[in-house]
């Protein structure tokens, strides 16, 4: 089983850029030889807070990636920005990949390992530390990258809530 990592960028005809984060190659022994197939790990997003992504299996390597651009475009969320950058410090764990993020101040730019910071900025997110205290596996650490997205709030939905 070899594992590849492409970090190719296509434009598709909307706003949205689309991202080969992982791809990943399997062989199964048959009786005429091997047979291959393919997983791809998809990345989506607008630059602007919408991000999503998609992970497909398919004998062709281009039917799993278009595949998986077309799962990403259907999981697209929105997450809240604070400026350039995250609105509190958070720390999510998916599996065995756990993964703290802290705001940073301006100018400080994306600090994170390959696979969040794909996932930062395509969600626009500029100003960020990242830092994977876990698993190196890159479904997983996507995974906990958008779970510590989707854990994030506002200000004014914390006052909200607190009903200040």
């Amino acid at each position: 089983m070899a594992k590849h990592s492409d970090g190719k960028k296509e434009k598709s005809n909307s706003d949205l850029n689309e991202k080969v984060l992982h791809i990943n190659r399997c062989s199964k022994v048959v009786k005429g030889g091997r047979k291959f197939s393919f997983s791809a790990l998809i990345l989506v997003g607008d630059g602007k807070g919408r991000v999503g992504f998609g992970f497909a299996k398919a004998n062709e390597l281009t039917d799993a990636i278009r595949k998986g651009g077309e799962a990403a475009r259907k999981n697209m969320n929105s997450y809240p920005k604070n400026g350039n950058t995250i609105p509190h410090e958070v720390i999510a764990d998916w599996d065995g990949a756990e993964l703290l993020m802290k705001p940073a101040p301006d100018g400080a730019g994306v600090i994170a390992g390959s696979k969040v910071r794909a996932v930062l900025e395509m969600a626009g997110i500029k100003d960020v530390m990242a830092k994977s205290l876990g698993s190196s596996n890159p479904i997983n650490q996507v995974k906990a990258t958008f779970k510590a997205l989707s854990m994030l709030r506002t200000r004014q939905e914390i006052k909200m809530t607190r009903g200040v």
